[in-house]
């Protein structure tokens, strides 16, 4: 995007590398998972640098491609219980992986001060996201390093984390320039179909999606 200062698509592309390394190292650096990620992530990046997300018209929109699959193939990850990853993961890694909330609810804000997200994508309208990320250092120090935090505690902790989670999404699909619109008619949300934010919803939310998942099917078995 132009006139968009460099440190914002820096954070994100940070934000993204973070996410993969937690990811890949919490997954036992699985090669399937890496290398379907690698051709996943370089497919959506051709295909945003192509312009192909910006033609918002058409119902679904073209952005269904960019979250769908991917939050699909996690589910689905747990319906024909992939046993691989969704039971041999590391659940104290995966809580250190929600830490990237706070560089991405801070990409959204200096977004929104550019005017290309809406005020309601961001911690200073609906969004309190940066809540996960904040807390997760201490839901992995005093659960996992120090063990005060009981398995209760910390499953309701990613119980309502999930909960913002899906807050924020949805918020953001309902702020995007298509036909069903409801927020930000003023600002709508157009960073999301640029490169490289749109490895937010194509890879950051499955990527914290699965991690809460994963953390939450450990819990409930362990309990």
């Amino acid at each position: 995007m132009e006139n968009l200062p460099f440190y914002i698509g820096a954070t994100l592309t940070l934000s993204t590398a973070f996410t993969a390394f937690i990811l890949f190292k919490a997954t036992n650096y699985s090669k399937p998972l890496i290398i379907g990620t690698i051709i996943w992530l370089a497919a959506q990046s051709a295909m945003a640098l192509s312009g192909f997300y910006r033609v918002t018209g058409g119902t679904p929109p073209r952005f269904a491609l960019l979250l769908l699959p991917p939050v699909v193939f996690v589910s689905m990850l747990f319906i024909i219980r992939k046993k691989a990853l969704t039971e041999n993961s590391n659940i104290k890694l995966l809580t250190l992986l929600h830490i990237v909330r706070i560089p991405v609810e801070l990409t959204l804000y200096w977004l929104f001060q550019h005017k290309t997200v809406p005020a309601v994508m961001t911690f200073a309208g609906s969004n309190f996201d940066i809540l996960s990320g904040l807390s997760a250092p201490f839901v992995y120090y005093f659960g996992y390093v120090k063990k005060s935090l009981n398995s209760s505690v910390i499953l309701l902790w990613n119980i309502l984390c999930l909960l913002l989670l899906g807050n924020i999404v949805v918020t953001a699909v309902l702020s995007g320039p298509f036909a069903f619109q409801r927020f930000g008619f003023n600002q709508p949300n157009i960073a999301l179909l640029y490169f490289p934010f749109i490895w937010l919803p194509c890879f950051i939310v499955p990527a914290v999606l699965f991690a809460h998942l994963a953390a939450i099917k450990s819990l409930r078995s362990n309990k």
